[in-house]
């Protein structure tokens, strides 16, 4: 009787305990019906977990931030994180443009980045100090030309002459002072002497003017008048043409005092050629400062207009560059707009100035620069050309930006990654813009200011929530760190 009994109460306490081990294993179907979702969600069933004030899933004293109620997630092994190349980054709202992309080259900028240089005056070259593709700068010698020219020298004869004349009529009109002194000599003729040096000193700063125009330095005429004929004049490299529009090109201070550098672009002329004045003898080529120009429709001219009026910033994608290859560029903006649309093409141009980039070497005793800008050279232009608001009534501006490989679709629904851990919340947002490189999310508080969210592999995140069930206490690796 008493094995009985002992028997029927072990037969008890086995069917509680297989009852209660079926009610665990399948709570997943009852518990939603019984308790309300959130109450549900928020008790993580039996696991050991505790949640923080937000609803953030907390194992073992890691906090994986998953909140409950806002979404689903995934815990990822570390080899998992490490195969994905996870870019996680703190995201902060800030102002963003809509762009529209418009295709552009780099040009020269007429009537600066091109550079004649001339002879001044007739001779012969003697001497060729720089060949294409050598480097100058302003000041550098270029060419020696040997004077032949009648003109330059009567015009220093012509200023010895007057200079010893104003010798005579120097040393006169200080003997006319002391006579007139004395009262021997009447004012007038003291009036007389004074005019004639005048005159004299008159002509002699004409003939200067006149020298310096054909080349001679200062010190060179002033040789000329002490006696000594300039037979050569030496040409060099031209300053930066005066009156450049530096504040309207947004060019710094520090790089207008930088000399201004040139390259030998051809030689018009040989050694021992005899050149008339004004003859061309090379060009030289400037491309510290060169344009953009993009080709647009006519139907965007007005976002362009616009664009130029309020100093929109403009960004610019080089062809054939890698990232890192060169510095990163300071802001570009819109100068002008062509009144003219080609008939061919149907398209008009717009302009930005664009300060160049240069690296220099050595080989030979010569500098050598390579520029990092070229005329031709193909570019992408960016123009921004309306802010995205999330709140247009409030004119809220502040919205949240990521690349276009953090946002995942899944048909109308649109989600973002937030880490804690190895945990990967999937958090829904809201799309304003986006276009092939960004997306540009609400600031409606769906994420927060300051949270780390993921920039890339956000299908990779979701396909792999996707196999795991959505459940957000489910590895979906094999190894679980919280294990």
């Amino acid at each position: 009787m008493h094995y009985r009994k002992y028997a029927s109460k072990v037969v008890l306490v086995l069917l509680a305990v297989g009852l209660g081990a079926g009610a665990f294993e399948t709570r997943q179907r009852w518990l939603p019906i019984i308790v309300p979702d959130s109450t549900a969600k928020g008790k993580d069933q039996d696991h050991g977990h505790s949640h923080d004030e937000d609803g953030g899933h907390i194992d073992g004293g890691h906090d994986h931030g998953h909140d409950h109620g806002h979404g689903e997630g995934v815990r990822l092994s570390v080899q998992a994180i490490d195969n994905l190349k996870l870019d996680v980054d703190l995201i902060l709202p800030q102002p963003y443009f809509r762009t529209v992309q418009i295709p552009g080259s780099v040009v020269d900028r007429p009537g600066e980045t091109d550079r004649g240089v001339t002879a001044r005056v007739g001779g012969i070259v003697t001497e060729i100090n720089a060949r294409p593709g050598d480097t100058v700068k302003a000041g550098d010698p270029l060419f020696t030309i040997q004077i032949v020219s009648e003109f330059a020298q009567s015009a220093q004869t012509e200023l010895v002459k007057a200079a010893r004349e104003l010798s005579i009529a120097d040393a006169k009109l200080k003997r006319s002072a002391e006579l007139v002194k004395i009262g021997t000599k009447s004012a007038a003729d003291l009036i007389e002497d004074e005019n004639q040096v005048k005159r004299i000193s008159t002509l002699i700063q004409a003939v200067r003017r006149q020298l310096l125009t054909i080349g001679l330095t200062p010190a060179q005429i002033t040789d000329a008048e002490n006696g000594r004929i300039v037979t050569e004049i030496v040409v060099i490299a031209p300053e930066r043409v005066p009156g450049a529009r530096d504040a309207k090109d947004k060019v710094t201070s520090a790089e207008k005092a930088e000399p201004t550098v040139y390259e030998v672009q051809d030689l018009k002329v040989q050694l021992g050629e005899s050149v008339q004045g004004g003859q061309a003898l090379c060009t030289l080529s400037n491309h510290q400062i060169l344009f953009i120009e993009g080709r647009a429709f006519k139907s965007e001219a007005k976002v362009l207009a616009d664009a130029a009026k309020n100093n929109w910033e403009v960004k610019a994608e080089f062809a054939d560059e890698a990232p890192g290859d060169w510095p990163a560029l300071g802001p570009l903006y819109i100068q002008h707009l062509s009144n003219a649309v080609d008939p061919i093409s149907r398209t008009f141009s717009f302009f930005v100035p664009l300060m160049n980039q240069s690296e220099s070497y050595t080989k030979n005793g010569n500098t050598y620069f390579v520029w990092r800008f070229r005329p031709g050279q193909r570019v992408l232009l960016k123009v921004n050309v309306e802010r995205v608001r999330f709140d247009k009534k409030n004119k809220e501006d502040e919205v949240f930006v990521l690349p276009i490989a953090g946002l995942v679709r899944e048909g109308g629904e649109a989600f973002v990654f937030k880490q804690n851990g190895d945990f990967f919340q999937r958090i829904k947002v809201r799309v304003l813009h986006e276009d092939r490189d960004e997306v540009v999310i609400a600031n409606d508080e769906s994420i927060r200011p300051g949270q780390p969210i993921v920039r890339n592999q956000a299908s990779a995140l979701n396909r792999a929530l996707k196999a795991n069930g959505g459940a957000p206490w489910r590895s979906a690796a094999t190894t679980d760190r919280s294990r």
